[in-house]
């Protein structure tokens, strides 16, 4: 599934901010880009993206 395609531009941002936060908190700091974790959202089934987009909107959660 190609997360381009499904979801806008914005939503893709608020994504990846989650991802970054929660996903590769463990990462380094020169690691967290948005290549990688455009790499991790493509592998996250569609109804998983839709659950976490629709918890990160609930709380609020934007591009930080």
């Amino acid at each position: 599934m190609n997360i381009f395609t499904k979801y806008s531009l914005q939503e893709i941002k608020t994504l990846r901010t989650v991802v970054k936060n929660v996903h590769m908190k463990h990462y380094p700091t020169e690691k967290k880009t948005d290549k990688e974790a455009d790499r991790i959202l493509e592998t996250i089934s569609p109804e998983t993206l839709e659950k976490l987009h629709k918890l990160a909107v609930d709380y609020g959660i934007t591009n930080l």
